[in-house]
């Protein structure tokens, strides 16, 4: 296996070192087995449904010939908190949260605004979008340390009442031969919902390039499920691509769709191959709904969780439009240690399977946590953008037993903090009680301290970065990093009809995003200035609300 493809495969999965488990004897292949569900009433299940939304009509294909599918509302569903408020220094010096690398809501944002649609509020998490990005941030030097912590404040583009703290964190990149072997289960979901283009003939492309980057030291099983579970490819040598791609090919759309057998068949071949110090992962490819009740929706997350403790790691890919669970999936993959992607078009499979591997999807340190406490000499009231679903107590930060993020190697992390100066003029109106010279502004004073927190891969035990926020890192001229992290928030907060970057028009969002668009290799950043002037052309008053 060459070292780029060595760096490119293990990425996806999320490195899991194994228990002392004896090793495959070798790859093999077998004649496709079925295995019929049994029945019983707790069992998993995955549902599938087509849209109707206006949206998603305007996305889904015609029925295939031969046969009418009769298309019911969206039953789409997202998951996303309330949008971070202000909060006052005084009461709430300290904000802590996890980590999050999944970039699944700028895909599907994208997906709605394509299709000439504004996306659901619900469905915009900032930091998601924010992430989506790469960004030049330094490098570390060494693996011992594992993260570089880049900071900077500047002016707020919608607020001159404000500043911007962006933390910008970069992992460590691996070396090629430090890049385990991988063992990978893809577990894919073929009922009658995922025949349409954008959704299991996609998933079989995607599946190829992912096989693509396979070598002959890492084997790829591939499990389906719908009437009834079976495994297609049974462990087959990496090198042997057209085996695999004929398994692929071979896969086509049909039935209701049951889960339950499906998983348990996919983390038995991960078991059965389970080898030390390999990357142990099973994808499980879906458009479904995993949702049939509180009870089952618990059972699916206890599973992965104690296959995650086997050295088992799942990561979740979300296909189509119209029945995505997206709360389920970001669940999952959470509990999983995996990372929840959606894959709009095959050019987003390339990013997350082929351009970001070692990124997105290979962890240098496990449950990586921030936690930044504000001086009050210096700040008087911050709000977190996004990370609404990764928020964490304060004592959470210190207890090892608190599951976070991953982050992968040479990933960046971003996060953007609004501030008032103590001193300043705040958002929130005046208390009868406060003591009004409790903390009187220092212009010379550390405005925070960011302490980061991590794991290595295998560690029970975490580690303590530490670093002060000054005056220093004020500057009037942001970087094209910071400026263009700065405009994707201000999209995602227009978009999520939260008011607070009402204060910048379109116009000067475009203007802000074309002049940080910097070398752009891959065109991603000219894609969002695109996507802003889609949804400048689709935010009408009384729309979207």
């Amino acid at each position: 296996m060459g070292s780029g493809s060595r760096v490119a495969v293990a990425a996806l999965l999320l490195a899991a070192c194994a228990s002392d488990s004896e090793e495959s004897k070798g790859p093999s292949k077998a004649t496709p087995t079925v295995q019929e569900e049994p029945e019983f009433s707790d069992s998993i299940v995955v549902t599938g449904v087509r849209s109707e939304s206006a949206a998603a009509r305007a996305y889904a294909p015609m029925p295939p010939p031969g046969g009418y599918y009769e298309q019911p509302a969206d039953t789409s569903r997202f998951d996303n908190g309330e949008p971070s408020g202000i909060l006052r220094v005084a009461d709430a010096p300290v904000s802590t949260f996890s980590a999050d690398v999944d970039t699944a809501s700028y895909s599907i944002v994208r997906r709605f605004l394509n299709q000439q649609a504004l996306p659901p509020s619900e469905a915009v998490r900032i930091e998601e979008m924010i992430n989506a990005f790469d960004y030049d941030y330094s490098a570390p030097k060494s693996a011992d340390e594992p993260f570089a912590a880049d900071v900077s404040v500047f002016g707020t583009p919608w607020n001159e009442k404000t500043e911007l703290i962006r933390i910008g964190v970069r992992g460590y990149d691996l070396e090629p031969e430090e890049v385990p072997d991988s063992n990978v289960v893809l577990l894919l979901d073929v009922s009658g919902s995922m025949n349409a283009p954008d959704k299991l003939p996609l998933l079989k492309e995607s599946m190829k390039l992912l096989a693509g980057e396979l070598g002959e030291d890492d084997t790829l099983a591939v499990v389906v499920y719908a009437g009834a579970a079976g495994v297609v490819l049974e462990p087959t040598g990496g090198n042997e691509k057209l085996a695999i791609r004929e398994a692929l090919d071979r896969l086509s759309a049909g039935g209701s769709t049951a889960g339950g057998e499906g998983i348990e068949l996919a983390y038995d071949l991960a078991e059965q191959n389970l080898r030390k110090d390999a990357v142990n992962r099973v994808i499980l490819a879906t458009d479904g709904d995993f949702n049939v009740g509180v009870t089952s929706d618990e059972r699916l997350e206890d599973l992965v969780a104690r296959k995650r403790e086997t050295g088992i790691y799942l990561s979740v890919l979300g296909f189509g439009a119209g029945n995505l669970n997206d709360t389920m999936m970001q669940r999952i993959a959470q509990n999983g240690n995996g990372v929840a992607a959606y894959i709009d078009d095959l050019a987003e499979a390339r990013r997350v399977l082929v351009r970001e591997f070692t990124s997105s999807m290979f962890p240098i340190a496990e449950d990586l946590k921030f936690q930044v406490e504000f001086n009050p000499s210096a700040v008087s009231e911050y709000r977190l953008i996004g990370y609404e679903t990764r928020a964490l107590r304060e004592e959470d930060f210190d207890n090892d037993r608190i599951d976070a993020g991953d982050i992968g190697s040479g990933h960046t992390v971003t996060a953007l903090y609004e501030v008032t100066r103590a001193g300043e003029a705040g958002s929130l109106p005046d208390r009868r009680y406060d003591e009004k010279d409790a903390a009187p502004y220092d212009p010379d004073a550390e405005l925070a301290f960011l302490k980061i927190r991590y794991k290595r891969p295998g560690e029970d035990d975490s580690r303590l970065i530490t670093r002060p926020i000054t005056p220093a890192d004020r500057t009037d001229a942001p970087s094209e990093d910071a400026r263009f992290a700065a405009a994707v928030a201000a999209l995602g907060e227009k978009l999520g009809r939260s008011g607070r970057a009402d204060g910048l028009s379109y116009d000067a969002l475009i203007e802000m995003a074309n002049g940080a668009k910097g070398r752009d290799e891959y065109g991603d950043r000219a894609g969002f200035v695109q996507l802003v002037r889609i949804a400048e052309s689709l935010d009408r008053p009384g729309e979207g609300d």
